[in-house]
């Protein structure tokens, strides 16, 4: 019987967004599912406001029984969230270009009151000058034009004020930092990272430690793996036992 993967976009994409992993999957031995989180796609009309319990309990609705769960940066940290709440329903974890949140109250604050301005942006200025902002930020510098351009068409397939009501209910600064309960996971969990997304690589570096059964896997690319690299992030999909 094939495995059941649930694959879990990041903020301001789709679905769509895993299609090159997809593409890479040995299709006799995983059965992927990839799904819209609220706010987002065909999921931008989510009951209102978007929250972590709500978005686990939507992931949760449209899942088998039990499944491994891959989830990318924002979605690696609704992933997270899942997997602490519900961990019997989740065989393995996978958390690619992710964190656990930000532990430092002053910095989460900042973070918060940056995602509330964004959130503002969105609602009044034209959803282009929000794209354009989003890509050209440092976390995409080294980006190749081809992953640019793939996520900004993911990004035309969402809607701004949607967009702006995910910020408020589960951007970064909104998450209440879980790193202190990262030993919780009983289930394996493999850390996904670019080796030009230094920042998120230290990330997985730290946590790796707190995990009783985890393994880093650090991939060509940056923090936009999905688009820039789907090969190797099947590869590491695929390696896990």
């Amino acid at each position: 019987m094939s495995e059941s993967l649930v694959l879990l976009h990041g903020f301001s994409g789709t679905h769509r967004a895993w299609d090159g992993v997809v593409e890479c999957l040995d299709r006799e031995r995983y059965s992927p599912l990839a799904i819209d989180l609220p706010g987002h796609g065909s999921a931008a009309g989510a009951e209102q406001p978007i929250t972590f319990a709500g978005c686990a309990a939507h992931v949760l609705e449209r899942s088998p029984d039990r499944f491994s769960l891959c989830g990318y940066s924002m979605g690696g940290r609704i992933a997270l969230y899942l997997a602490l709440a519900e961990p019997a329903r989740v065989r393995r974890l996978v958390l690619v270009s992710s964190t656990p949140g930000i532990e430092d109250p002053e910095e989460r604050a900042a973070r918060r009151r940056s995602d509330h301005r964004l959130a503002e942006q969105l609602e009044t200025g034209p959803f282009e000058d929000f794209i354009e902002r989003w890509r050209t930020q440092p976390l995409f510098a080294g980006d190749p034009p081809e992953v640019t351009a793939l996520a900004r068409a993911d990004q035309r397939r969402n809607r701004p004020e949607a967009m702006a009501a995910v910020l408020r209910g589960v951007g970064t600064g909104e998450m209440e930092p879980m790193w202190g309960r990262l030993g919780e996971l009983a289930m394996e969990v493999t850390l996904v990272v670019g080796d030009r997304d230094k920042r998120f690589t230290e990330l997985a570096r730290r946590m790796i430690v707190q995990l009783g059964d985890g393994r880093i896997e650090v991939i060509s690319g940056g923090h936009a793996l999905l688009l820039e690299n789907p090969a190797e992030v099947a590869r590491a999909i695929m390696e896990c036992p």
